[in-house]
C-alpha cells in the first residue's frame, strides 16, 4: 500500500480577496472570470486602485494556489497528500507553509527556501459570485525539478498536475519529469486544465502533456470546448475521450459529467446561494480524488464533490471549514 493518496504539484500563492462590481473590473482592465498574470508594478497599481481610489478593504487572506487548494480539500476529508511547490523565505512564505501544515498536507518546503518574494493572488468577487483573479507569481515562477520529491511521488497512488504551470518553462519541465517518474512507478496521472485563458494561450503545451500520457483530465465545460474546438458539451466529451481514458467535466450549477473509462454519468449539482465561486473547481477535484482513492465510484465521487463545491461557494474564500466539509461524508 502506498503512503500517499495524492501527490500534487502547482503554484504556491497567498490569496487576498475583495468585493468589486463589473464597472471596477472594466476600469482595472482585467477579464472577468479569468486568471491574469501581472508583474509587481501592475499589482501595486491594482492595489492602489482597490484600496485607495475605491476604498475597498480585503475581506479575506488565505493560503491559495489551485492545486494547493485541491490538496487541502483532499487532506481535510482524510486523504494522505503531498504537495510540491515553491515559496520564498519571507513572511508570506512562512504563512503559506504553516497553512499547509495545519491542513495536514506534507510538502517539500522543509528542505529549505530561497530568498525572494512569495507569489500572491488578488481575487475579485462580483455580486454574481464570479471570481476574477490577477496573479503575481513571484518565486513560484521558477518552480523546477529541484522542488520534486521523487520518493514521495513514487509512493503515491495519484499524481495531480496544476495546469497553470504551463506558463513557466522551468515548471513545465518539472511537470514533464513528474509524468515520467509517475509512469515508471505506476502512479495514475491526472491533470487539471485550470482556466479557459490557459487553454486559449497554451493549447500546444496541453497537447504535449496529453501526448506524454494523461490518465484523468479535470476541466470545466468552457475549457473542454476550447481545447477540443467543440461547439457542444457532448462533442467536447467525445473528443476528450480520444485524448484521455477518464474525464471529469464540471458544468457549473448543473453538476458534473464524468467518464470512468466505460460509463458516462451526469452528477446533478446541489442548489445553493452562491456568494463566491473562488476555488470551486479546486475543492471539487480534491473531494473527487478523495472519493476515488477511498473506495467510491466515479458517480459517487462526483456527488461528494458537487456537495463540497456547493458548500464552498456559499461563503467567501477558496477553502472550506474542515468540520463542515467532513460532515458531507
Amino acid at each position: 500500500m502506498k503512503k500517499y493518496d495524492i501527490y500534487g504539484i502547482g503554484n504556491a500563492l497567498v490569496d487576498t480577496e475583495y468585493e468589486v462590481d463589473d464597472a471596477f473590473l472594466q476600469k482595472a482592465g482585467v477579464g472577468k472570470g479569468l486568471m491574469t498574470l501581472i508583474d509587481s508594478d501592475e499589482r501595486t497599481r491594482l492595489l492602489n486602485l482597490l484600496e485607495v481610489e475605491h476604498e475597498q478593504m480585503a475581506i479575506k487572506q488565505a493560503g491559495g494556489g489551485s492545486a494547493a487548494n485541491t490538496m487541502v480539500a483532499a487532506a481535510q476529508l482524510g486523504a494522505n497528500s503531498f504537495y510540491s511547490c515553491k515559496v520564498a523565505g519571507d513572511e508570506t512564505g512562512d504563512f503559506f507553509m504553516s497553512d499547509l501544515k495545519i491542513a495536514g498536507v506534507e510538502t517539500n518546503l522543509d528542505a529549505g527556501r530561497e530568498p525572494g518574494i512569495t507569489g500572491k493572488c488578488i481575487s475579485m468577487v462580483t455580486p454574481d459570485a464570479e471570481r476574477t483573479m490577477t496573479t503575481h507569481l513571484g518565486i513560484t515562477e521558477t518552480l523546477s525539478t529541484n522542488e520534486l520529491n521523487e520518493d514521495a511521488l513514487r509512493n503515491s497512488t495519484y499524481l495531480y498536475i496544476e495546469g497553470y504551470l504551463v506558463t513557466s518553462a522551468t515548471a513545465f519541465a518539472a511537470v514533464k519529469e513528474t509524468i515520467a517518474i509517475a509512469k515508471d512507478a505506476g502512479v495514475i496521472i491526472s491533470l487539471t486544465l485550470s482556466d479557459p485563458a490557459m487553454v486559449e494561450n497554451f493549447k500546444a503545451a496541453f497537447d504535449e502533456l496529453a501526448e506524454l500520457g494523461i490518465d484523468l483530465i479535470f476541466c470545466n465545460e468552457d475549457e473542454a470546448r476550447l481545447w477540443t474546438a467543440a461547439s457542444t458539451r457532448n462533442d467536447a466529451m467525445a473528443r476528450l475521450k480520444t485524448v484521455c481514458s477518464k474525464i471529469v467535466m464540471t458544468c457549473g450549477k448543473e453538476g458534473a459529467l464524468v467518464y470512468d473509462g466505460a460509463v458516462e454519468t451526469m452528477s446533478v449539482g446541489v442548489p445553493t446561494k452562491a456568494i463566491d465561486t473562488t476555488g470551486a473547481g479546486d475543492i471539487f477535484a480534491g473531494s473527487f480524488l478523495y472519493g476515488i482513492t477511498h473506495g467510491l465510484s466515479y458517480p459517487e465521487s462526483a456527488d461528494l464533490a458537487n456537495r463540497a463545491a456547493s458548500l464552498l461557494v456559499s461563503s467567501f474564500g477558496a477553502r472550506a471549514d474542515q468540520d463542515e466539509l467532513r460532515k458531507l461524508l
